[in-house]
């Protein structure tokens, strides 16, 4: 992979990092066959400095450099940066993006409706091999570009090929999703914290269990209400717990959590 296609980011923020270092550790390129750019030292100099790869103030410098451009920038921005590159992109390139809400339409007609694109999701797990991530490819897109997407994105987690109508859905969770699960560890840890618990007792419990029962799910296939039976014995202690979640609205709140996540990310496309 390495030796055959070079990676540019425009944008080196936080999801840049993370992919370029979940790729390196994967084996799925090195630092020199990977380049950035974007107008903010700071986010320059923690992309190098994270990465070992180069970072640029200018983003045609990344164009020329790659075969492989990544979209990394904030959706509010994308307009403008597809004004500026667009007579670069060349039938050569391959254009993922990963900008929230975004259309794959809206970029086509600003850089060509032949142009090879492909709209991706994934989330910041990537950076420790376990994001949940979801692509859709433009008509010009080739199955070959569709497995190049599809492996870089299963090197650091797992990856689903989806119509891009389902997209802001995934954004709303998958995509907001550990923001939503970090808040869920965090309180765990603080009814921890409350119940007598060490702080750092609490908190390292409350990551184990998230961590376990996701892992148990995914390894076993058992169904989440299945789990959640297994652990509820009659009349015994989690059964109280649930009812206090019933009680409390927890299965609402993040149903409307996700909604308005995703009514966010359709807006961001507007």
């Amino acid at each position: 992979m390495a030796d055959t296609f070079r990676i540019g980011f425009l944008g080196a923020g936080k999801m840049a990092t993370a992919l370029t270092r979940g790729w390196i550790q994967a084996g799925l390129t090195t630092p020199d066959s990977v380049c950035a750019s974007d107008p903010f030292p700071a986010a320059r100099d923690a992309f190098t400095r994270e990465t070992k790869a180069t970072a640029h103030t200018e983003n045609l410098k990344v164009i020329t450099a790659s075969d492989v451009i990544i979209l990394a920038v904030k959706p509010q921005t994308m307009p403008e940066i597809l004004k500026e590159i667009r007579k670069k992109i060349t039938s050569k390139h391959l254009v993922v993006s990963v900008a929230a809400g975004i259309p794959i339409a809206h970029i086509a007609d600003v850089i060509g409706l032949d142009r090879r694109i492909i709209r991706v999701m994934p989330n910041t797990p990537c950076l420790v091999g376990a994001s949940a991530s979801a692509f859709a490819g433009s008509t010009a897109a080739s199955e070959a570009d569709l497995q190049i997407v599809e492996r870089l994105l299963n090197s650091v987690g797992r990856c689903v090929q989806v119509p891009e109508k389902w997209l802001d859905a995934v954004t709303g969770l998958s995509g907001s999703g550990p923001a939503f699960v970090a808040v869920v560890i965090e309180a765990l840890a603080d009814g921890g914290v409350r119940m007598g618990l060490p702080r750092d007792l609490a908190q390292l419990l409350a990551m184990q269990t998230v961590y376990g029962s996701a892992k148990m799910l995914l390894e076993t296939g058992l169904h989440p209400a299945q789990l959640k039976d297994m652990v509820a014995s009659p009349a015994g202690t989690t059964i109280a717990g649930l009812h206090e979640l019933e009680r409390s609205g927890l299965r609402a709140a993040l149903m409307d959590a996700v909604e308005a996540a995703t009514e966010r990310s359709v807006e961001l496309g507007k």
